[in-house]
């Protein structure tokens, strides 16, 4: 695929929010990049109200009923159901579709080679998963080029750190992708749960059975488990990006509890595809499934991308960070990283959710009378962390776009002592931070295991803890002083 190039390749990582876009209203506001080709459907399909519809030719899809005893064009009709059938109706995903041919016209399933760089199972039992209280951090994974051969979306994938097994449908697994090469003839499925890709180098044109989407970095997309989807190079530049997958839960929007009914990432930003069929539907296609881990192959005569006319709310959309509202403190004190919550997974405790997508982008600080960076802290919650673009100072030390940082759970950390003097000898001015960057974190509440691949991988360097020898005894200076006033006191 080829797009509309920008004049300026960094066009919108210079901006300080996708409202700067809008030139003030002195001209007519738009929705998407100038250089993404698609139109789409506007809303977050996260509530039984607000499903979705699409059809490429008009008055294909079925008015009152789902399934005619002929549908139009003599077309197939086929259900997606990706909840229990009773599922209450705020809760309740599916999607129907309908297709010159069904799905389950194919030619049977092989087993694949396993991927060696790729991994399911988190548990401590698996001899090739690791734990570890140090805080490690992954220089950018290299980008396949030409002398690895042809590498695409699938197999490009490299498994960093995880929690729990898809096949309990319970936790969650973080990757990396590289690839040098588009998805030929071929489609890939993840049956296990949901993926939530972060692009960081390159542009990916996404095939999905709902329609195209375009994302490049700045943007994230999210594909529901089950649905068929290829992964095109944009002007056949290479690829890198990280991915969250979670099993037996779903990406929503986070409550906004106080905040009332606006702020953070605002429903009608997120965007889904519209219908486009395949117009080349009889040629030989493969299906890639990935189901509890293990990878499997099936072939069929025609595409997986036949459909005419769908709607329902079990369906991939994206969502540009730039537009995400920053909310924070505008007194004094720091609010929990909470506030920079894009998407949420709930996990089986009420309170506790399985995974958190935050991310940090430019925005005001200017809280007073308060210590600004990352206070030290020890919290409960397993934090891998990646830079898209730009620079980003709150990690215990500096990482470059497409690099990787781990923190577990209850480990503590925070800046060196420099940073910590001057920030409390100084009185810090209002100011705008992490321009032209934004950082995001994968935070979970389960406990994660190293992955071989990442444990072992020559990109792999631990946090230097010497940068905290020099944090010291403040105190020590005034002990004297407090004595006397505890002696006072008795």
């Amino acid at each position: 695929m080829s797009s509309t190039t920008l004049s300026d390749p960094k066009e919108y990582q210079n901006i300080f929010h996708w409202a700067q876009t809008q030139k003030d209203g002195a001209i007519p506001s738009f929705a998407t990049r100038r250089n993404d080709p698609y139109q789409y459907q506007a809303g977050f399909g996260n509530s039984y109200m607000s499903r979705f519809a699409s059809e490429a030719i008009p008055g294909t899809l079925p008015q009152g009923q789902n399934n005619p005893r002929k549908v139009r064009f003599g077309l197939y009709a086929e259900q997606i159901t990706a909840t229990a059938f009773v599922a209450p109706r705020h809760a309740n995903k599916k999607a129907w579709l309908y297709r010159a041919r069904p799905a389950v016209a194919h030619q049977g399933f092989k087993t694949l080679p396993d991927n060696p760089d790729t991994e399911s199972n988190f548990l401590p039992l698996n001899p090739r998963v690791h734990v570890s209280p140090t805080q490690l951090a992954w220089h950018p994974f290299d980008i396949a080029d030409g002398k690895d051969g042809q590498v695409d979306f699938v197999s490009g994938l490299k498994t960093v750190a995880g929690s729990g097994d898809p096949t309990l449908l319970e936790g969650l697994a973080t990757h990396v992708y590289t690839a040098n090469s588009s998805m030929t003839q071929k489609a890939f499925v993840n049956s296990d749960g949901e993926l939530l890709i972060v692009p960081q180098e390159g542009a990916l044109d996404i095939q999905t059975e709902f329609g195209p989407l375009f994302v490049q970095p700045g943007e994230i997309v999210v594909i529901q488990r089950g649905l068929r989807f290829r992964v095109s190079l944009v002007d056949n530049k290479p690829v890198r990006g990280y991915i969250l997958e979670i099993w037996g839960s779903r990406f929503e929007l986070p409550e906004l509890g106080p905040l009332g009914a606006n702020g953070l990432a605002n429903a009608r930003d997120f965007l889904s595809p519209v219908a486009a069929y395949d117009k080349q539907r009889e040629q030989p296609w493969e299906i890639v499934y990935k189901m509890g881990g293990k990878f499997f192959s099936s072939t069929q005569n025609h595409s997986p991308f036949d459909v005419v006319a769908w709607h329902g709310n079990h369906v991939p959309y994206k969502y540009d960070l730039t537009k995400f509202v920053n909310v924070g403190s505008i007194s004094v004190d720091h609010i929990d990283p909470s506030i920079f919550c894009v998407l949420t997974a709930k996990s089986r405790d009420p309170y506790t959710p399985l995974a958190d997508l935050l991310i940090f982008s430019p925005r005001w600080d200017v809280a007073s009378h308060t210590y600004r960076p990352p206070y030290y802290h020890r919290n409960a919650a397993s934090e891998l962390m990646g830079l898209i673009y730009g620079e980003y100072g709150g990690r215990s030390d500096a990482f470059k776009p497409g690099s990787v940082s781990f923190e577990c759970g209850m480990v503590p950390h925070g800046v060196a002592y420099e940073e910590f003097r001057a920030a409390s000898d100084q009185v810090p001015s209002e100011t705008r931070i992490s321009e032209g960057s934004i950082a995001f974190m994968f935070e979970s509440s389960r406990p994660f295991t190293i992955t071989d691949y990442a444990f072992n991988s020559p990109k792999l360097h631990e946090h230097e803890p010497k940068m905290w020898d020099n944090l010291v005894d403040n105190f020590a200076q005034h002990e004297k002083e407090a004595e006397e006033l505890l002696a006072k006191g008795s």
